[in-house]
């Protein structure tokens, strides 16, 4: 009887495969012309094939009479950050190229995606009081996901790998030109060595070597990027300050939409800040942002604490941590306790879910690499990934200067002499970035109050009557002659022409900066905007009727605001 039943399952069951599809799929953001998404059909375990995913991917085909054969190949890094979304941006990049951007398996564009919001929640919980149990919360995730039919030990760099060879079969092409950002660099390391005839060259953008023990490293990488930043001392006074005395922060609860406040010690900030220095537009505003925090400034925390809420959301941290509990943290000895709480909270993941190691060996690809990094990178230094890339057979490294991470988003240079190599990737590429490449420091007046307004407007309303008082007045007093009411208005349309020009010059140049200050030019501006309360106020004595009145007290209204509270 057993026999029979065994034979039957056997005869019955489902085929197991180890083979891959392609199939079709409306796109899931707006693309460009020319663009069609699709999944890779693929099995979600390859040594244990039982089970079929969904690999999230987009093809742009170029129309470019001059159309290369070889596509450029895209993967954005985290893990678990979404790739497919920058399609439209790359294919501008590459306009004679077609361009494919693949997902990784788990991703919010992939088939199941792999979101923890009981672990998003439980990290946003670290900013309140008693801290929330981030154990706790993986257990929750870990089982419901189990119960999903998920297995977590399909979602590793080895099977991220393995899709982009898998696709490039599947979509036809002879061979492509790999494009990996940060975490994604493993995995076109990896592809490189395991296809060699089906890659002819390789960008590696914020390499990750797979020798690099990231999470051992993370407290010294940050301490060396507020150096070269020139904040190290200060970045230590306000970490200093606030664990002396947390700060309580006004924040938004990005899962379920609700106002808090969160207490923040200098750690915590440390933590925040070793993400945001991740964006180039950040590292320019540090060397004012970071000593104005030190001072007390704690209305800049908001923006921080925000921002740091709103990347939780942006990932699926299933996929981050199953990536990181087998290919990281495994690897690392945390013999010295971290001080930021994303490496604690890691590892508390991973000490929960107790999945195996999985780790590949360092790759060496035969194609030409070329690797680029940041000078202000606080997780991918140039210090790790200069030799990691000088030490593959045909790799070769540029660190671009004043940028941080990710440095084809910031850096139009980056972006010219990627496109060169995969042009020509024998070609020289030694010529430097002018050292004005990336975002400059600002000199900024600090004040919380821009991004303040930025959530509601309202709160600009008396600058908006104070410049329609003041255009209102210039208009009357010109027409009915009289010369005080219209230059105090002329003086108050001035100081607002001023000061609207100043604000969009500087979010033109890096809109980061908005929410740590205003441009320091506009201190001095107060002086025409006083002066116009002056003139209003003198042309009251000759004209003390209701409308000259009612500007007077707007003028005077409008500088006590601008006083005690915008600036």
């Amino acid at each position: 009887m057993i026999i029979r039943v065994v034979l039957a399952l056997v005869l019955f069951a489902p085929p197991i495969t180890t083979s891959t599809a392609a199939e079709p799929r409306d796109c899931p953001v707006a693309m460009p012309a020319r663009t069609t998404c699709g999944f890779l059909v693929a099995p979600e375990r390859r040594d244990a094939p039982v089970r079929t995913i969904k690999v999230g991917y987009a093809v742009h085909t170029s129309t470019a009479k001059d159309r290369k054969p070889d596509p450029v190949v895209y993967m954005s890094g985290g893990p678990a950050s979404a790739s497919i979304q920058l399609t439209g941006f790359l294919s501008q990049m590459f306009p004679d190229r077609d361009v494919v951007t693949i997902e990784q398996r788990g991703s919010a564009y992939s088939e199941p995606a792999l979101g923890c919001p009981e672990i998003a929640e439980a990290l946003v919980g670290q900013l309140r009081r008693p801290r929330a149990d981030v154990a706790a919360a993986a257990v929750t995730c870990r089982d419901r996901l189990r119960e999903q039919g998920v297995d977590l030990r399909g979602y590793n760099t080895k099977e991220i790998s393995a899709d982009v060879v898998a696709l490039r079969r599947e979509l036809g092409y002879t061979s492509w030109n790999l494009f990996g950002v940060s975490y994604s660099t493993r995995v076109m390391l990896d592809v490189a060595a395991a296809d060699p005839e089906g890659v002819r060259s390789v960008v590696l953008d914020s390499f990750l070597p797979e020798s690099v023990d990231w999470y051992d490293d993370a407290d010294r990488n940050l301490a060396d990027a507020t150096a070269l930043l020139g904040i190290g001392d200060a970045f230590e006074a306000m970490r200093s300050r606030l664990d002396a005395a947390n700060a309580r922060v006004p924040a938004t609860d990005p899962l379920l939409g609700r106002d808090f406040t969160a207490r923040m010690s200098g750690d915590d900030v440390a933590t925040i800040m070793a993400e945001a220095l991740h964006e180039t537009g950040v590292a320019a505003v540090a060397p004012e942002l970071v000593p104005a925090l030190a001072r007390g400034h704690d209305e800049l925390l908001r923006p921080l604490a925000d921002a740091a809420g709103e990347g939780l959301v942006s990932h699926e941290l299933g996929l981050y941590h199953a990536v990181q509990c087998q290919d990281e943290v495994p690897f690392n000895t945390f013999t010295t306790r971290s001080r930021l709480f994303t490496v604690n909270s890691d590892k508390a993941v991973c000490d929960a879910w107790q999945l195996p190691k999985s780790r590949p060996v360092d790759a060496a690809p035969e194609a030409p690499v070329y690797v680029l990094g940041g000078q202000y990178d606080p997780t991918t230094p140039a210090r790790t990934s200069k030799p990691a890339a000088e030490a593959l057979p045909d790799g070769r490294f540029e660190e671009i200067p004043r940028v941080a991470h990710a440095v084809f988003l910031a850096s139009e240079c980056a972006r010219r002499k990627i496109v060169e190599f995969v042009g020509d990737p024998a070609g020289d590429t030694t010529a430097p970035c002018p050292d004005d490449t990336g975002a400059r420091p600002q000199d900024l007046h600090v004040t919380g109050a821009p991004y303040q307004i930025s959530r509601s407007p309202w709160l600009a309303a008396p600058f908006a009557l104070f410049a329609l008082a003041a255009l209102i007045q210039l208009i009357a007093g010109a027409l009915k002659g009289r010369a005080l009411a219209a230059f105090g208005g002329l003086s108050g349309v001035a100081f607002a022409g001023l000061l609207i020009q100043s604000v969009y010059g500087l979010a033109a140049g890096n809109q980061t900066a908005l929410a740590v200050g205003v441009p320091g030019v506009i201190g001095p501006y107060t002086w025409i905007a006083a002066a116009s309360a002056v003139l209003t106020a003198a042309a009251l004595f000759r004209d003390a009727r209701w409308p000259q009145i009612t500007v007077t007290v707007i003028s005077a209204g409008f500088l006590v605001w601008w006083c005690t509270w915008f600036l």
